[in-house]
C-alpha cells in the first residue's frame, strides 16, 4: 500500500463519528467485538464488524484472535505519524516561540547595569 493509499484510509476511517468512538472505546484497554457491540446497542453486530473492518484495513486497531473471540486493541501509530507529518513542526514552532518570550521577559526583569 503507497503512502498515499494509507493516508486516504486513516482519513476515511476517522471521518466516520462512530469509528471514532470504536476507537475511544479502545482507548483504555482492548474488548473484544461482543463487548463494542454492548457499548454501541443501537448498532446490528454487522455493522459494528463493518466499522471494525474500515478501522483494521486503516490499521488503526490491531486485532488478535483467540478462538472464536476477537480482540481489538487500538493502534495508535498511525494517529502519531499524521501528528509529526503535520502538527509537530507547527508545535514546535509554538515552542520556540514560547521560549523566546519567557527569554525576553526574563531580560526585561533584570536590571540594567549601572
Amino acid at each position: 500500500m503507497s503512502s498515499t493509499e494509507k493516508d486516504e484510509s486513516i482519513f476515511k476511517a476517522l471521518a466516520n463519528a462512530t469509528r471514532r468512538e470504536i476507537l475511544d472505546a479502545l482507548k483504555d484497554d482492548p474488548k473484544t467485538t461482543g463487548e463494542l457491540c454492548e457499548v454501541f446497542p443501537a448498532l446490528n453486530r454487522c455493522t459494528v464488524m463493518q466499522h471494525l473492518g474500515v478501522l483494521e484495513a486503516a490499521d488503526l486497531i490491531l486485532v488478535k484472535r483467540q478462538g472464536r473471540v476477537r480482540w481489538n486493541h487500538l493502534n495508535p501509530l498511525p494517529i502519531k505519524e499524521i501528528h509529526e507529518r503535520w502538527i509537530g513542526p507547527y508545535a514546535a514552532r509554538a515552542v520556540d516561540l514560547l521560549a523566546r518570550m519567557k527569554s525576553d521577559l526574563e531580560s526585561e526583569d533584570t536590571p540594567a547595569a549601572t
